[in-house]
């Protein structure tokens, strides 16, 4: 319903007016209504109609000057003036200060009625083209996330030469020019490490998301799932302040998140050249996979990981026993870590038992059972991997014979990784199930011109970025660019087998308006809808 506001000093036209047009019936609802512009501007402030209807000669303020303002205020509102002066300077003025209509009073009950059809139709087209900008604005929007994640992917894996960082980087219309760059990581997820979708976490992603978007010396991206990077941009005397206040703009709103949330941040050492990116970002990496071993030290610094002095390598291992041991560190890596943390993890785990703990073979074999145990147990919650597990790590007398720490830790990476992959094959397997869910209900509803990725999401019980991120993971495309494949594979059968015309088949397809039909057609098929059928020998 489009809602109405009617300003009139005569209550008797006011009244009447109100009282004789069958607003609902014509898709309109009549809000309220004023003796005086005075009197209605606040009012109209307030429930910002989409149409006003005013008297032109009023006291205290006229029709016109009303229409100044609300114009002003409210470009879009349909302003109709009445009045019982026929004057060309009436007239002249409410074009000039953009007046809809100029309606003569009286005003017959069917000259209305024809002029709200005509309003009506007006608004409704108007609303459809705002629908179609907000769709292509998500969609345009979807599509930059995802090419965006997919660049800083390579960025940052090494497998962008100098050249192609720069002309991707254009393409894409990032700035990625400075003298220094530094890498933050922080990842976000739910205290029992769960990959079940949490509101709470969800909303903290999103909010932090448009806190660095509106910073241009920040480039945000995902790197999985629960792990978010950020590249900075700066000068030398710049770079360390930039970083810093990026790190206290996020600890300060995980700080503030519901309980439930887990969350950890740790950033780099700043670099000159986009060439040694993949190092800072390999050594951030490294420095965050300590969260599994600190897991209430939120930010993670270089001091974590520096060596141990002699003294408290001693103290430590002189303290050590079976509880230091600590299975949970375990069970938390195994549930959320990527494989290639597997190594850095080990090599941690065991330096925090002490720089010589492993110089006791018999701890080393204490060490070893107590990882296969806590690995098997980990893996004991997979569906039917437990005997897999077993025989991938099963070896006469691995631990028996384990000669050295170097072997320990070798076995203990064999265990965690062989964990892990069992771990991301039932993910795999769910996520698969998932995404056969998201494609028949696409099946379903591919040809309703209101699906969406916000319905999707919906339908499947998972928030709207983590599932445009899990989809685009999974199917290697995003959303959009799959439901238009759809979309086009259905037009191209009716446009070979059909005689409908292309505005029929484009709304049979899921697109109310054939101009953009034919538009997405041709840059998706390189032709026109007639074209095709024509090569294709449709039915004319």
């Amino acid at each position: 319903m489009y809602k109405v506001f009617l300003v009139e000093d005569e209550i008797v036209v006011r009244e009447g007016l109100r009282d004789i047009i069958p607003w609902q019936q014509y898709g309109f609802s009549y809000v309220g209504d004023a003796p005086d512009g005075e009197a209605a501007l606040p009012r109209i402030r307030q429930l910002r109609p989409n149409v006003l209807i005013t008297d032109i000669r009023m006291p205290f303020m006229d029709g016109l000057a009303l229409s100044r303002i609300v114009h002003a205020e409210f470009p879009k509102m349909k302003i109709l003036i009445a009045s019982g002066y026929d004057d060309f300077e009436y007239a002249r003025a409410a074009i000039e200060v953009g007046v809809e209509q100029y309606l003569l009073k009286p005003i017959t009950k069917a000259t209305m009625l024809d002029v709200l059809n005509q309003l009506r139709a007006k608004l409704d087209a108007e609303q459809e083209q705002a629908d179609y900008y907000q769709k292509f604005l998500r969609e345009a929007q979807e599509y930059e996330q995802f090419s965006r994640r997919r660049f800083f992917e390579n960025l940052v894996s090494g497998r962008l030469a100098v050249q192609e960082i720069y002309e991707s980087a254009a393409k894409l219309g990032l700035d990625i020019t400075a003298s220094q760059y530094n890498i933050l990581q922080f990842a976000i997820q739910q205290e029992d490490n769960s990959d079940q979708y949490f509101e709470p976490t969800a909303e903290l992603q999103a909010e932090l998301g448009q806190l660095l978007v509106c910073c241009p010396e920040y480039l945000l991206f995902r790197w999985n799932l629960t792990t978010f990077a950020v590249l900075i941009k700066g000068e030398p005397d710049t770079i360390a302040a930039l970083t810093a206040r990026c790190a206290e703009s996020i600890c300060r709103r995980c700080e503030n998140a519901e309980a439930g949330v887990e969350w950890h941040v740790a950033s780099g050492v700043p670099v000159g050249r986009l060439s040694a990116l993949p190092g800072c970002f390999a050594a951030v990496s490294r420095l965050l996979s300590y969260r599994y071993l600190y897991p209430k030290q939120h930010v993670l610094t270089p001091d974590i990981a520096r060596p141990l002095t002699a003294r408290e390598d001693e103290e430590r291992l002189n303290q050590l026993d079976a509880a230091a041991l600590d299975s949970s560190r375990i069970l938390n890596f195994l549930k959320a870590a990527q494989p290639e943390e597997v190594e850095p993890f080990v090599s941690e785990y065991c330096g925090s038992l002490g720089e010589n703990a492993l110089d006791s073979l018999l701890f080393c074999q204490y060490l070893m059972l107590h990882v296969r145990f806590t690995a098997t147990a980990f893996v004991e919650t997979l569906p039917d991997a437990r005997e897999e597990f077993l025989a991938a790590i099963s070896g006469e007398n691995v631990i028996r014979q384990a000669g050295s720490g170097e072997q320990a830790k070798a076995y203990i990476s064999h265990l965690l990784s062989k964990a892990i992959a069992l771990r991301d094959r039932s993910a795999a397997d769910r996520y698969h199930a998932l995404m056969d869910q998201t494609k028949q209900y696409i099946e379903q509803h591919y040809t309703h011109e209101d699906l969406s990725l916000n319905g999707v999401a919906k339908a499947v019980n998972l928030s709207a970025s983590y599932f445009s991120a899990l989809f685009s993971q999974e199917m290697g495309k995003t959303f959009t660019e799959y439901v238009t494949e759809k979309r086009m594979e259905k037009a191209r059968e009716l446009l070979r087998t059909s005689a409908l015309r292309s505005s029929e088949v484009a709304f049979a397809v899921g697109f109310k308006d054939s101009h953009y039909f034919s538009y997405l057609f041709k840059k998706t098929q390189g032709c026109t809808p007639r074209d095709y059928r024509a090569s294709a020998g449709g039915k004319p």
